[in-house]
């Protein structure tokens, strides 16, 4: 294949590294990129050991929403830590974060900070466990909340998604398909006196990128107070990348508890779950346990006081917005003047780029009628002419993104979607 890259020293990385490391990754979902190690990243850009340069829309699957090495958290996080990392008690910082957290979201009263969303999203179903003496919750086609045995699906089945787990975990929960209000109240009208919560993403952005349609979130709303149940959005992704409010501020509907991540720490490991003081001083009393010793670390604090600062003074969403719209309009150009059926849909800040029909999907289901599996393999590619995405269609946005990013992109995809390899070793290219 006529490509831009040569990966001969990340070659030697990942020999040395299937040694050692299972699969010679740290997470599975890294089983399935493109095998390279990278040096550096800086702002939107990724620096190979080979010495290639990426436009990255991966973000790190998601937290770098500033970019790569924001200098003020870098600077913020480096003070900080100079002073110590874990007392095994409190510091003012934590107490700062918080306060800023709930400030920034407005509708939440109290937070907890953890480690990751996997483990902010099983606090937030214990809580709910524990306020509404229930025990199983509902959740939603194609929605992802954490690798752990009750929540990890077969792709947007009911099945388990992995070998050694547990499927009687997943009897705890109730699959529905999102989107469809009618069939929700249909589940909580049969199982409605088990259900502690309706957990999902408010936007479903890890797969597919898809809005609520009008109406469903309130409806949403209304169904769990009608039953008593707690509603839980899962943020990880949304939090802080589609407004500063999340999805209550974008489509001013308040959860009860609510989980954040990924853009809150500019790329530093930190999760949150927010909500209701009336829930959450539940963990206070020690009635309800979370635990973790680096929750609220001080790099962790740090670096949500800086973002968060930077996001306030600064607010890049209006130019990520208008950087990520002209990008889906670029590429669907350049899917046309290929002849090659390229979509993108969503959100721009986070949209789903793959192949099929250009009408919209609002669910997991009308999501299969297109060619995944060949934008797979096209992502895959483009690693070669040096754009960083998802095999799974998500391209990311982040406030380093600019002009030169843009022009660098698109001429990128427009050498893949020109070179004749490329074209024969994806179906839905070779078939145009």
């Amino acid at each position: 294949m006529t490509s831009t890259a040569s990966w001969a020293n990340s070659a030697v990385l990942t020999e040395r590294a299937r040694v050692t490391i299972p699969g010679g990754v740290n997470s599975n979902i890294r089983l399935a990129a493109p095998p390279v190690f990278f040096e550096r990243g800086r702002g939107a850009r990724l620096l190979d050991v080979d010495g290639n340069d990426y436009v990255d829309y991966l973000l790190g699957q998601g937290p770098n929403f500033l970019g790569h090495a924001t200098e003020a958290v870098t600077e913020a996080v480096t003070a900080a830590v100079g002073r110590g990392m874990v007392y095994g008690a409190q510091s003012p910082l934590e107490v700062e974060a918080a306060e800023r957290i709930v400030a920034a979201l407005g509708w939440a009263e109290m937070v907890r900070l953890s480690m990751t969303g996997t483990e902010a999203v099983q606090a937030a179903l214990r809580l709910a466990r524990a306020a509404t003496g229930r025990h199983r919750f509902v959740r939603f086609e194609g929605h992802y909340h954490g690798w752990l045995d009750n929540v990890l699906v077969a792709a947007g089945g009911g099945a388990p998604g992995s070998l050694g787990q547990l499927a009687s975990h997943l009897t705890d929960s109730v699959l529905v398909p999102w989107n469809d209000a009618d069939a929700l109240a249909d589940a909580l009208n049969a199982h409605g006196d088990t259900i502690a919560a309706v957990i999902m993403e408010p936007v479903m952005i890890n797969t597919g990128s898809m809005e609520p349609v009008d109406g469903y979130l309130a409806r949403v709303r209304q169904l769990c107070d009608e039953h008593g149940i707690v509603l839980i959005f899962d943020e990880v992704i949304s939090g802080f990348r589609i407004a500063p409010g999340g999805a209550a501020q974008r489509y001013g509907v308040a959860p009860d508890l609510a989980t954040y991540g990924k853009a809150m720490a500019g790329g530093w490991p930190v999760a949150a779950l927010a909500g209701r003081a009336e829930l959450m001083s539940r963990f206070g009393t020690g009635e309800v346990n979370h635990s973790g010793t680096f929750n609220g670390s001080v790099m962790a604090a740090a670096a949500v006081i800086a973002t968060l600062d930077i996001l306030a003074a600064d607010p890049p969403y209006e130019r990520i917005s208008e950087h990520g719209a002209a990008l889906k309009a670029g590429l669907v150009d350049l899917g046309e003047r290929h002849g090659v059926p390229l979509r993108t849909q969503g959100l721009p800040m986070a949209f789903h780029a793959s192949f099929g029909s250009p009408e919209p999907v609002t669910d997991y289901r009308s999501l299969q009628r297109l060619d995944l599996a060949s934008y797979s393999e096209f992502a895959a590619m483009l690693a070669r002419y040096g754009v960083w995405v998802a095999r799974r269609g998500i391209w990311y946005v982040s406030a380093a993104h600019g002009e030169r990013e843009l022009t660098d992109t698109l001429e990128r995809v427009d050498r893949a979607l020109s070179d004749p390899a490329v074209r024969s070793a994806v179906p839905a290219l070779s078939a145009a």
